[in-house]
């Protein structure tokens, strides 16, 4: 099995539901074909780089799998019949790519959670400045 990632762009028009209905098709298409999700990410609503069939705007969605490439076939196949699909792609992930995106995945949010955890130590430090400051003045 190989490592593959896709990106899709769903049409603007959707609703919520009806966004997350069709990504669940594509993940259930997936898993019906024997290969695993590794990794998905709901991206939003996000402006294109330039129109396409009118719309200056779609949902993205990024889905990371480990699949045969008869599984990759099948699910192009699906993005192409689909009319909510305004654009797709999908590569195989060589050993840097894969290395890489593993990096990704554990470091999510790693900068906001870094951030969170010098927030108390400030937030400590200025309460021992406070109590010096108060030491001072008695």
């Amino acid at each position: 099995m190989n490592n593959y990632e896709t990106v899709f762009i769903l049409t603007p028009v959707l609703s919520d539901a009806q966004m997350k209905e069709a990504v669940e098709k594509f993940k259930n298409l997936l898993t019906e074909q024997g290969s695993e999700i590794v990794n998905e990410e709901n991206w939003g609503l996000r402006k294109l780089a330039y129109p396409i069939d009118k719309k200056t705007t779609g949902f993205y969605t990024f889905l990371e799998f480990k699949a045969d490439p008869s599984v990759v076939d099948r699910l192009e196949v699906n993005f192409r019949r689909d009319e909510r699909v305004i654009r797709f792609l999908t590569i195989k992930q060589d050993h840097f790519a894969f290395e890489y995106a593993e990096k990704r995945r554990n470091n999510k949010g790693g900068k906001k959670q870094e951030a969170r955890t010098q927030e108390p130590a400030k937030a400590g430090a200025k309460a021992e400045k406070e109590v010096e400051l108060e030491e001072k003045e008695d």
